[in-house]
Protein backbone atom coordinates (compact mmCIF):
# COMPACT_ATOMS: atom_id res chain seq x y z
CA UNK A 1 0.00 0.00 0.00
CA UNK A 2 1.21 3.78 -0.87
CA UNK A 3 2.51 4.74 2.33
CA UNK A 4 2.89 8.80 4.31
CA UNK A 5 6.70 9.80 4.37
CA UNK A 6 6.02 9.36 8.13
CA UNK A 7 6.13 5.65 7.37
CA UNK A 8 10.49 6.38 6.65
CA UNK A 9 11.34 7.97 9.36
CA UNK A 10 14.43 6.73 10.71
CA UNK A 11 15.04 4.40 7.80
CA UNK A 12 16.51 5.46 4.60
CA UNK A 13 14.55 4.02 1.63
CA UNK A 14 15.97 2.07 -0.92
CA UNK A 15 14.93 2.85 -4.69
CA UNK A 16 13.07 0.26 -5.99
CA UNK A 17 11.85 1.79 -9.79
CA UNK A 18 11.97 4.67 -11.82
CA UNK A 19 8.40 4.89 -13.76
CA UNK A 20 8.62 7.30 -17.03
CA UNK A 21 5.01 6.97 -17.89
CA UNK A 22 1.88 7.91 -15.81
CA UNK A 23 0.29 4.27 -17.33
CA UNK A 24 3.79 2.71 -15.88
CA UNK A 25 3.27 4.64 -12.55
CA UNK A 26 0.05 3.52 -12.36
CA UNK A 27 0.19 0.06 -13.20
CA UNK A 28 3.03 -0.33 -10.67
CA UNK A 29 0.72 1.00 -7.67
CA UNK A 30 -1.30 -1.60 -8.67
CA UNK A 31 0.95 -4.78 -8.76
CA UNK A 32 2.41 -3.31 -5.63
CA UNK A 33 -1.22 -3.06 -4.10
CA UNK A 34 -2.37 -5.92 -4.74
CA UNK A 35 1.22 -7.83 -3.54
CA UNK A 36 0.71 -6.19 -0.40
CA UNK A 37 3.84 -3.99 -0.83
CA UNK A 38 4.08 -1.22 1.44
CA UNK A 39 5.73 1.53 -0.72
CA UNK A 40 6.26 5.36 -0.98
CA UNK A 41 6.18 7.27 -4.00
CA UNK A 42 7.01 10.68 -5.34
CA UNK A 43 7.94 12.67 -8.40
CA UNK A 44 11.22 13.77 -8.95
CA UNK A 45 13.69 14.85 -12.25
CA UNK A 46 16.32 12.19 -14.20
CA UNK A 47 17.60 12.43 -17.38
CA UNK A 48 17.02 10.52 -20.13
CA UNK A 49 17.98 10.56 -24.06
CA UNK A 50 20.53 9.23 -26.12
CA UNK A 51 21.01 12.01 -28.62
CA UNK A 52 18.83 14.46 -26.96
CA UNK A 53 19.36 14.55 -23.49
CA UNK A 54 16.77 16.48 -21.64
CA UNK A 55 15.45 16.28 -17.75
CA UNK A 56 12.36 14.75 -17.07
CA UNK A 57 10.07 13.55 -14.33
CA UNK A 58 9.10 10.32 -13.39
CA UNK A 59 7.65 8.72 -10.03
CA UNK A 60 10.56 6.92 -8.15
CA UNK A 61 9.09 4.75 -6.04
CA UNK A 62 10.81 3.44 -2.65
CA UNK A 63 10.51 0.68 0.09
CA UNK A 64 11.81 0.15 2.93
CA UNK A 65 15.20 -2.04 3.19
CA UNK A 66 13.26 -4.69 4.95
CA UNK A 67 11.57 -5.34 2.22
CA UNK A 68 12.91 -4.93 -0.80
CA UNK A 69 13.98 -8.23 -1.86
CA UNK A 70 10.21 -9.41 -2.18
CA UNK A 71 9.64 -5.99 -4.06
CA UNK A 72 12.10 -7.00 -6.21
CA UNK A 73 10.75 -10.56 -6.81
CA UNK A 74 7.35 -9.20 -7.46
CA UNK A 75 8.56 -6.51 -10.42
CA UNK A 76 10.95 -9.33 -12.03
CA UNK A 77 7.96 -11.88 -12.07
CA UNK A 78 5.55 -9.16 -13.80
CA UNK A 79 8.39 -7.96 -16.29
CA UNK A 80 9.71 -5.14 -14.44
CA UNK A 81 13.23 -3.89 -13.98
CA UNK A 82 14.23 -2.60 -10.66
CA UNK A 83 16.70 0.21 -10.01
CA UNK A 84 20.31 -0.91 -8.97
Amino acid sequence: MKQDPSHFEGVEPELLFVAKKLREALALETLLNDSGIDYGVEADEYTGGVVFKSTRIGAFFYVRPEIREAAVTILLANGYVPAK
